[in-house]
C-alpha cells in the first residue's frame, strides 16, 4: 500500500495491529466468494462435494492477495466514517 492517499493526504501506515480487523473482513470476503465459487462449480459440473472444495480453494488463490487490500480499504473507510482524521 501507499504512505498515504495522493488526494487528500491521509496517512495509509497507523499504528501497528490498526489492521486487525481488516483481517475479519478479509476471512468473510474470502469465505463468501469460496462459497460462491463453490455454488457454480456444482451447478455447472455436479461433481462431488470433496472435488468442489478443492477446485473452489484453488480457484480462489489468485484473488486473496485483492482480496487482502480491499478488506484493508474496507477498514479504513469504516474507520474514518466512525471517527473522521482531521487534515
Amino acid at each position: 500500500m501507499r504512505g498515504c492517499c495522493p488526494t487528500c493526504g491521509l496517512h495509509f501506515n497507523r499504528e501497528p495491529g490498526y489492521f486487525l480487523g481488516a483481517m475479519y473482513i478479509s476471512y468473510g470476503l474470502g469465505l463468501a466468494v469460496i462459497v460462491a465459487l463453490a455454488v457454480a462449480l456444482w451447478l455447472l459440473t455436479r461433481w462431488r462435494l470433496d472435488k468442489i472444495a478443492i477446485w473452489a480453494v484453488l480457484l480462489f488463490l489468485p484473488l486473496a492477495p485483492m482480496l487482502t487490500f480491499l478488506a484493508r480499504v474496507l477498514w479504513i473507510y469504516l474507520d474514518q466514517t466512525i471517527d473522521p482524521e482531521n487534515q
